[in-house]
């Protein structure tokens, strides 16, 4: 029999995990994303740009969730991640680059609060990001396509670094 989530065994936790993202601006994406972040219990989304659409078409996606998370909208990604930085986060980006690493033999620190950098849906994280990161992560592919939807590798990411903290 399918159970529906008010019959799972699926305890609360809350991970020390921050998502910042750098102008992500599709309404589905940013609902998807709320969605995401509180299926794996993360602490606070944060979504930095101008023009961050949290109306309607963002909430049909979400499912209310964006009731539940912690989020914040800023406009300088730089103040956020130097705020995080200040209060002892190590600061992951999740973007494919000559020196990222394998999120598959990365080894996520258990002791300290994480906060991982995902970006634009077209550009992905800015070099000024890329630089002030403590370490970059990539998923490995293997089709053709050499990225994928940001709420897919967030996912991803997000179930490998809740497997390995929790």
């Amino acid at each position: 029999m399918q159970l529906n989530h008010y019959a799972s065994t699926f305890k609360k936790h809350t991970f020390p995990i921050t998502l910042v993202c750098e102008n992500v601006t599709n309404a589905p994406n940013i609902g998807s994303l709320f969605r995401t972040a509180d299926a794996f219990g993360i602490e606070q989304l944060i979504f930095c740009g101008e023009q961050i659409p949290l109306g309607r078409k963002m909430t049909k996606t979400s499912r209310a969730t964006e009731k539940h998370v912690n989020h914040d909208v800023r406009t300088n990604i730089s103040e956020v991640i130097l705020e995080l930085k200040s209060k002892g986060y190590f600061i992951i980006a999740l973007e494919i680059t000559t020196k990222s690493k394998a999120l598959v033999d990365y080894k996520f620190p258990k002791n300290k609060a994480i906060a991982i950098i995902i970006g634009d849906e077209n550009f992905g994280v800015s070099k000024d990001m890329l630089e002030i990161c403590d370490d970059t992560i990539h998923i490995n592919m293997y089709g053709q396509n050499s990225s994928m939807n940001v709420v897919q590798a967030t996912s991803v990411t997000l179930y490998e670094i809740t497997k390995q903290i929790k």
